[in-house]
């Protein structure tokens, strides 16, 4: 089934920029340089009214970040929700929110990492959404965020999106086409049993992962191994594997050998595609048919 695309920006649309998860102390002045990126898009853009709030770690209570969630989902105005940053916090408000108004009116949902829950689970509503740059993003060095703000606009206003990537040797070759799901794997194995599981039968799964030891990479791994997710998979795309803790003993195997031990050896796999918690973080479009031809020199990944 063709998953439902949410109408393309235009210069005059307006987007809310929201806060579902961590706290965002001392980085207004990061958010705001954020706002002034989409401006100069020709974007109007709002706040969360509840957006730079502190609760514990969460930017406000729960009550807040759903509130700030639902008004921007239910507002016909508001054509794109940008998250301001990840973190932790999105699941704990995600089964409080009403996707009535949304799914009549689809909008684009944008972030990547925490956000992987909406991504998830929107994607059960039948509704594509945008794995890409978060407002914090703005952090990083200009230079270094050269083709993460590219790709997150061309994604945003509907232009022709694809990427031609050096093939890496730890790479299983294989052309196939299929939908693309997934984001964070933390956040994968921990929807598992939920109603924001997805199923990854058919389609190709995108995979990325930040600050974790190796034994807690493969443990959810292996989580999602249990529950299926590679028995039908079409193809895995790997993203970043960013600060991976070291174990007091050394745990022995990589990343890959990790990836390629639950992965069917006939199923294709594409490592090191930029996107996930580098600054060099590409627009991906979940839900979207893409073109997956991994070679031994290079690579490509093109949206339907």
């Amino acid at each position: 089934m063709k998953l439902i695309t949410p109408p393309y920006l235009q210069k005059g649309d307006t987007i809310a920029i929201v806060a579902p998860a961590g706290i965002l102390k001392n980085r207004k002045q990061t958010i705001d340089k954020a706002k002034k990126l989409a401006e100069s898009w020709g974007l109007e853009v709002v706040y969360g009214k509840h957006m730079f709030n502190q609760n514990d770690h969460f930017a406000g209570t729960d009550e807040e970040r759903c509130q700030d969630f639902q008004d921007a989902l239910d507002n016909p105005n508001i054509k794109a929700i940008w998250s301001a940053r990840g973190g932790y916090g999105s699941v704990r408000i995600i089964d409080k929110l009403d996707f009535t108004k949304f799914k009549q009116h689809p909008k684009w949902i944008v972030g990547y990492s925490d956000v992987t829950a909406f991504h998830n689970h929107i994607h059960n509503l039948g509704i594509e959404t945008l794995h890409a740059m978060m407002g914090t993003s703005m952090e990083e060095k200009p230079e270094e965020l050269v083709q993460t703000i590219a790709t997150f606009k061309k994604a945003l206003f509907g232009e022709e999106l694809g990427y031609s990537i050096p093939s890496s040797n730890k790479n299983r070759v294989g052309n196939v086409s299929g939908e693309l799901v997934g984001g964070n794997i933390a956040i994968l194995a921990s929807m598992l049993g939920s109603d924001s599981q997805i199923s990854t039968d058919g389609k190709i799964l995108f995979i990325e992962e930040i600050g974790e030891y190796k034994y807690s990479i493969d443990r959810m791994l292996q989580s999602l191994k249990r529950a299926g997710y590679f028995t039908k998979v079409k193809a895995i795309i790997v993203g970043d594997m960013t600060k991976i803790k070291r174990n007091t003993t050394p745990w022995g195997s990589s990343i890959e050998q990790l990836i390629l031990e639950v992965v069917p050896k006939d199923i294709p796999v594409l490592f090191n595609f930029p996107a996930g918690h580098e600054p060099d973080n590409r627009a991906l479009i979940l839900g979207r048919e893409v073109s997956l031809n991994i070679q031994k020199e290079t690579s490509t990944v093109l949206f339907k």
